[in-house]
């Protein structure tokens, strides 16, 4: 490695010009980014139900449904049914909106001297205005399941304007231009945003102010730690300069790739900034340790020293990310594995090249006599003889403290819980998340459930079959309504004085279809070819296992009827949540897995030694333990920013683990005892590892003052495992090398 340390140093010059062109490149790319917070946007085109749920879309003009709410003491005002109108005269006419249902131009199905009167339920053009009218209307409104529930709320004080944003459109933008035309009316009711298109707005929304806000708090944290630990600016400005260069150069390849932003994605600023770091640190740690009074000699040796250590330490926390590759359903976080692994990649190459390169050009000054790094009795270095002492005069009472611990932790394991509701991504205090529990509360929520029927939607059967469908799936006290053209057909039958009921033969369903042609609802709920219908329902609950059971008690209800096989099909946000779901315990599962097995490989590889890679693992498995164990206790579920934990702390934690194995096994290949080189071990690199545990803690902590839930969520639990991994790697293994090179101890 002095070679190549040596040619590092020799072109110095030619890497920092090197490193300053592609930057600069990289940040020009910036200009193509876009943020794309839709969950479901990221479901693999492989699956069944998505491509069910995108197909919808297609057929019925959109599967994302705004709700607009107005809240008033009496819906049933001349005022406030003016108002209901201006909303949705004013929506229909924005570009991206495919239909609009409100109080003022939903169907409504009457009979009349000549038969059956269809028209709407309130006329725009005349609106009630006498005392008596609107009485007659409230009366007659709430008396039917068609609107009670699903447009007015119950008790007359809550009504709702259904927007469905048209596919192949930009629905971010079509949700902002709504909610901007409709706060421009300045109306007295009080409004409320619901849906998924409005939530997907204010994610998009808190994801850039996340990404302005939260990256600038991360490097002044970081910028603290730093210079309280090496008191110069050098060893400030050197980690932090060469982890946003890796920043600009992992964004800027987004960019130039195209790639969207994600819920994901858009930490990976504040996580390179947090591990980035690292690697600098150890270098500057290294150097400053070792730095004679020849400082061009002193560098070359502490680089070609510490170039396995940090190479070993990213390769294998790259080995963490590139885990999520595999077993990921959702898209979004495969490609946060690959970019973040990338992003480390850089901070490993920029640590090892422009770093050095940056010393040698701008060599730091030290007293004659005295080498840099030497530190006095400060507060650090007392409690790193501290740890020593504890560990070396009593290793076995180390490891069973950590015993208790762990045990303690897998009780805890058990209790851990999931959401996957997209609701549960917001602070309680947010708009997104009252607006969508008073939706729930009033209409039974916004969450839709799609069945389709194929066949000739005209056939009495298969009518038939959608009422059957429907009246199983209303039994379910998660399901608020339903409807379907069968209602209507129903309704229409009933006004003739047949009953309600689906007609028995083809031909009169015909005469009553015949009156309904051309009805904008229509379109929402046939095919333009009468061969397929759709029931869509709305699911009022944001839990794991009431949507296991709807969705199970649905499809064995379907498999029971054999003549419905292959005619019937359902799909709608639970069944996307659920497959989630599953993701999330399959995708923890497989990326811990392949994670630990190719930390272990790559460890065992280089270090020539299978020991070694077991020894570098054992603190990663304790740390697991306790997150995990930590998530249960304190009750913070695994959701899709947490399932990202484990892997991110084999791979940032096993690094400590490896600068303590290294530098071990060098001072004992140097002639040092078991004593001196776990000693200089502990005092050196246990320094760099402390610096570094404060630095990632709290960069990572800073998430916690995210407006996503899943993020604060996430910023909580890296710090947790960072702090456990430093300290397993301080004090775990340090007693395990102890105990299994057989040295007396006196206890």
């Amino acid at each position: 490695m002095i070679k190549l340390s040596g040619l590092i140093l020799k072109f110095r010059i030619v890497i920092i010009l090197i490193t300053i062109i592609l930057t600069i490149v990289m940040a020009y790319f910036f200009r193509n980014l876009e943020v794309d917070p839709d969950v479901f946007n990221y479901l693999p085109d492989s699956d069944p139900k998505a491509m069910l749920f995108r197909e919808i879309g297609d057929k019925y003009g959109g599967n994302y449904t705004g709700i607009i709410g107005l809240e008033t003491d009496n819906v049933f005002k001349t005022s406030t049914l003016e108002h209901i109108r201006q909303i949705t005269d004013s929506l229909e006419i924005i570009p991206g909106v495919g239909t609009v249902t409100s109080l003022t131009n939903i169907i409504d199905i009457k009979g009349s001297d000549w038969g059956i009167e269809i028209g709407n339920l309130v006329d725009k053009y005349e609106i009630p205005v006498t005392a008596e009218e609107l009485d007659s209307l409230k009366v007659y409104t709430l008396s039917q399941e068609m609107y009670r529930g699903t447009l007015v709320s119950e008790d007359g004080t809550f009504t709702a304007v259904m927007v469905k944003i048209s596919e192949g459109v930009d629905k971010l933008a079509v949700a902002a231009a709504i909610k901007e035309k409709v706060e421009s009316l300045d109306l007295p009711e009080k409004l409320y945003f619901g849906g998924i298109p409005f939530a997907l707005k204010s994610l998009a929304d808190i994801i850039l102010g996340d990404m302005a806000f939260l990256a600038p708090i991360t490097a002044l944290v970081i910028i603290m730690v730093l210079f309280l630990s090496f008191r110069s600016w050098r060893g400030v400005i050197l980690p932090l300069l060469t982890v946003a260069i890796s920043v600009i150069w992992t964004i800027g390849l987004m960019g130039l790739l195209h790639i969207k932003i994600s819920i994901i994605s858009d930490v990976i600023p504040v996580i390179l900034l947090a591990v980035g770091s690292a690697y600098t640190i150890h270098v500057i740690n290294r150097v400053r340790q070792t730095a004679t009074e020849l400082p061009g000699q002193g560098l070359k040796e502490s680089l070609a020293y510490i170039i396995i250590p940090v190479f070993l330490a990213a390769t294998t926390t790259m080995a963490g990310f590139i885990s999520f590759i595999f077993g990921s359903y959702l898209t979004m976080i495969s490609t946060f594995g690959i970019f973040m692994a990338l992003g480390v990649a850089f901070a490993m190459i920029l640590s090892l090249t422009f770093a050095p390169s940056v010393m040698a050009v701008f060599p730091e000054k030290n007293k004659p006599g005295q080498p840099l790094g030497v530190h006095r009795n400060d507060l650090l270095n007392k409690l790193l003889n501290r740890i020593f002492t504890t560990v070396f005069n009593h290793p076995r009472r180390v490891i069973l403290a950590w015993s208790i611990i762990l045990l303690t932790a897998i009780a805890g394991i058990f209790m851990i819980e999931r959401k996957v509701d997209i609701i549960d991504y917001f602070k309680k205090s947010d708009p997104a998340h009252i607006s969508e529990q008073i939706f729930r509360d009033k209409f039974g929520g916004s969450t839709p459930v799609y069945l389709t029927v194929k066949g000739d939607i005209q056939d009495p059967a298969l009518l038939n079959m959608m009422r059957q469908a429907a009246g199983f799936m209303e039994q379910s006290e998660s399901i608020a309504h339903t409807q379907s053209v069968a209602d209507l057909i129903e309704e229409m039958n009933e006004v003739m004085g047949e009953g309600k009921s689906i007609p028995d033969e083809k031909a009169k369903v015909e005469q009553l279809w015949f009156l309904l042609e051309g009805q904008e609802i229509m379109e929402q709920l046939v095919t333009y070819e009468k061969d397929e219908g759709l029931v869509t329902a709305t699911f009022s609950s944001g839990d794991v296992d009431k949507m296991q059971d709807f969705v199970n008690s649905l499809q064995n209800f379907i498999g029971s009827n054999p003549d419905w096989q292959g005619k019937i099909d359902f799909t709608g946000l639970p069944s996307l949540y659920l497959q989630i779901d599953h993701s999330l315990i399959n995708s923890q599962m497989q990326s811990l897995m392949y994670a630990t097995l190719l930390v272990l490989l790559l460890v065992a590889i280089i270090l020539r030694s299978v020991k070694r890679g077991i020894d570098a693992i054992i603190p990663i498995l304790a740390t697991l333990l306790v997150l995990f164990g930590f998530m249960g206790l304190v009750k913070i579920p695994l959701d899709i920013a947490t399932v990202l934990v484990g892997s991110v702390s084999i791979g940032i934690g096993v690094d400590y683990a490896i600068h303590m194995i290294t530098h071990f096994d060098h001072e004992m290949k140097d002639g040092g005892d078991v004593s001196h080189s776990l000693n200089h071990a502990i005092m050196i690199s246990g320094r760099a590892i402390i610096i570094n545990v404060l630095a990632v803690a709290l960069g990572f902590m800073v998430l916690m003052f995210s407006n996503l839930v899943p993020l604060q969520r996430f910023g909580l639990l890296v710090a947790v495992t960072m702090l456990t991994s430093g300290a397993a790697a301080l004090t775990l293994l340090p007693a395990i090398i102890l105990i299994t090179n057989k040295f007396k101890v006196q206890n």
